[in-house]
């Protein structure tokens, strides 16, 4: 809001420079944004907050910098001369007015006023003008501009000779109506939209612009004056729905005064007179459906200094108040507040202790702790959980990656279990659904990371997925390039699936959990190398290499071998046991290690043969490794030779060749009988 200092001046007696002005200001929460010259005047550019539409005026700026300076705000001295002539007019000319939709409509107030002549303005109405930002064009229009920039209310002139009637009706917009606004383009109007008629057509839209063929031109001579109430919301909807922002717009839509529009007309006739452009021809048509009652707050004396944490004088919180035009009465330990009507952002006692603390001055604060009434309420279990995934991620060397919930609906296809959560208002086709998987966003991740020259990627994130059926939070990772760096001590490998296989476990291990593993089938990942993450016979996960498909999509490389896995982290955390980690001694008696190598159908997953050797050997088994796996020269077709490492060890005595020997017949009898192995 650009304001002349002049212009302040003739409503708040302040001898203080625009710098001044400016400094004082930026503490009080309207912050100078710059200065500019204007002439022999300076102009002040004030950012004025959505929640404070009163400040788009100078008169209401002019009020907030008197309460400032503690100095007396005399907005009835700039009015006062010709504003009775107006007042007392009676007879003549009027116009009938008809508010068809009170609920969208509150007030609306119109003058008929005579013009000697269309013409420029003083130079002073212009110079003004243009010193806010806005451009003269005639008599008539300038005024109706300058009582917006005066006093915050948007005006408009129709001319009274192309009114049909002539007569005024506020309603909703016929079905297939449009209307030529000033800005020469056609409107589409719809029958939620608010319009300004005469008794056969719409010549405004409510709240927002006026029509180009009741507009003022040269050959005008009577004219009406028109000041209205609209409801904020009707007309921040029609803006929206149009496409059309203006002056008059931007100060409905958040919140006009609903008690100056009558005085705003005859402020508009009284600068008619002034100007010696012409004057009212009749008396004011005021048509209010409702009279709108004023808000009253009840302000506990404890809480100003309870919610500031300082002691505000009694007798300043009085001053502040009433220099801000409230009406205060104090009523034992409290002050009854009644909120000016221009003040549409005063809804509770806590909007006064802000307005207090604003003119008071927050340098006042004191640097204190809050007091601490009672302990904070414990962080939810999720929050721990998420930390422990993501800390056993991070000592696995993954970078962890940030990515937007909402996706294209094509890339979520291969992920969707079912229909997509669709997003009613998306801001391109690229967000259009929420994401059923972590996987797209980490994939779309290691595709940048892949463009900009990095071979070796490793990179999860854990965040939430969404369905039909709710929400659930996931772990998921990708990962390509070497399995290994550089190292004199080694050759280097590319990633395998089982480096995949072994990031599932060690993730699984960090809630205690085992999980096993089966094959499984899913569009978005390699047959054959795929499998699916089991805990407690429920599918909690899948991992695997990425089809080439999915891989092309997102521009990577057809050489490069990416593996990508997702867990359920819900599930794998209401799969650990309730009871916390106990610490154990290392263990008094030596271990037994049997090697075993058997032939098996090479349809055989590993898994299942673990299980099986399990559930045969007795307690003191505590490992079963497979280090080998063989099939060539010397195995019969559809065969395969499996070796296994089982190691024993009892808690409380050594253990007998003759103890162990008994636990690996047992587990080779085992063998045969599921699985029809033959001992090699």
């Amino acid at each position: 809001m650009k304001v002349p200092l002049s212009w302040i001046r003739e409503f708040v007696d302040v001898t203080a420079s625009a710098e001044e002005i400016g400094a004082l200001m930026g503490l009080r929460g309207l912050p100078l944004e710059s200065l500019d010259t204007h002439g022999d005047d300076v102009v002040m550019d004030f950012e004025v907050t959505a929640n404070r539409p009163d400040c788009l005026s100078i008169r209401g700026i002019a009020r907030e910098i008197a309460a400032a300076y503690r100095v007396p705000f005399r907005d009835n001295v700039v009015w006062s001369d010709g504003l009775s002539r107006v007042v007392d007019l009676a007879g003549g000319v009027t116009i009938p007015i008809t508010i068809d939709e009170p609920e969208l409509c509150g007030r609306y107030v119109g003058i008929v006023a005579d013009v000697t002549a269309i013409g420029p303005s003083p130079e002073w109405m212009q110079q003004r003008l243009r010193a806010c930002g806005v451009r003269p064009i005639s008599n008539v229009v300038d005024i109706t501009n300058y009582v917006l920039l005066e006093i915050g209310q948007p005006m408009h002139a129709f001319d009274y000779a192309k009114l049909a009637g002539p007569a005024i009706v506020v309603r909703r917009a016929r079905p297939g109506e449009r209307l030529t606004t000033l800005d020469g383009k056609v409107r589409a109007l719809t029958t939620d939209m608010l319009v300004i008629a005469d008794a056969e057509r719409a010549q405004a839209i409510g709240g927002v612009m006026g029509g180009a063929d009741s507009e003022v031109s040269s050959a005008t001579r009577r004219i009406v004056f028109e000041s209205a109430y609209f409801n904020p919301r009707s007309v921040r909807a029609t803006s929206k729905a149009l496409g059309l922002k203006s002056e008059a717009s931007t100060r409905f839509e958040r919140g006009a005064d609903a008690t100056v529009s009558s005085f705003a007309a005859l402020r508009a006739c009284q600068l008619l007179e002034k100007i010696g452009a012409g004057a009212a021809a009749g008396t004011l048509t005021d048509v209010c459906p409702s009279t709108p009652t004023p808000a009253e707050l009840n302000l506990p004396k404890a809480s100003v200094a309870g919610l500031l944490g300082m002691q505000v004088p009694d007798v300043d919180v009085m001053r502040i108040l009433e220099s801000l035009g409230f009406d205060v009465e104090p009523s034992g330990d409290q002050w009854s507040a009644t909120v000016p009507s221009w003040r549409v952002d005063m809804h509770r006692k806590e909007d006064l202790i802000e307005e207090i603390g604003r003119h008071y001055g927050y340098e006042h604060l004191p640097t204190t702790f809050p007091g601490v009434e009672q302990a904070p309420p414990p962080s939810d279990p999720r929050i721990a959980r998420d930390r422990r995934a993501r800390t056993a991620l991070l000592g696995m060397g993954f970078s962890e990656a940030i990515t937007l919930a909402f996706i294209q609906a094509q890339a979520a296809a291969p992920f969707l279990k079912g229909a997509a959560v669709t997003i009613a208002n998306p801001l391109s086709e690229l967000f259009s659904v929420m994401r059923p998987s972590i996987l797209p966003g980490i994939i779309d991740a290691v595709s940048h990371n892949r463009r900009h020259g990095r071979a070796d990627v490793r990179l999860f994130e854990i965040g939430t997925r969404f369905s039909q059926d709710g929400e659930t939070r996931g772990a998921g990772f990708a990962w390509t390039g070497l399995a290994t760096p550089d190292h004199w001590s080694g050759a280097r490998r590319a990633v395998d699936f089982y480096d995949v296989k072994g990031v599932v476990e060690q993730l699984a291990a960090e809630y205690q959990v085992t999980p096993s593993f089966s094959e499984t089938k899913k569009s978005y990942l390699v047959e054959g190398r795929a499998a699916a993450i089991v805990v407690n016979g429920k599918t909690i996960g899948v991992f695997g290499q990425l089809a080439p498909a999915i891989a092309a999509a997102r521009d990577l490389p057809a050489t490069d071998e990416i593996y990508a896995g997702e867990i359920d982290l819900d599930a794998l955390s209401a799969a650990a046991p309730a009871d916390t980690l106990r610490a154990a001694p290392l263990p008094k008696y030596p271990s037994v290690v049997r090697d075993v190598s058997i032939l098996v159908a090479d349809t055989l997953s590993a898994e299942t043969v673990r299980g099986t050797i399990r559930s045969a050997a007795p307690q003191t088994l505590v490992g079963a490794l497979e280090f080998d796996r063989y099939q060539g020269k010397g195995i019969p077709e559809g065969k395969v030779s499996l070796s296994y490492r089982l190691t024993f060890q009892s808690p409380d005595r050594t253990l007998t060749d003759d103890e162990v020997g008994v636990a690996m017949a047992a587990v080779i009898a085992a063998l045969k009988q599921a699985h029809s192995a033959e001992q090699r």
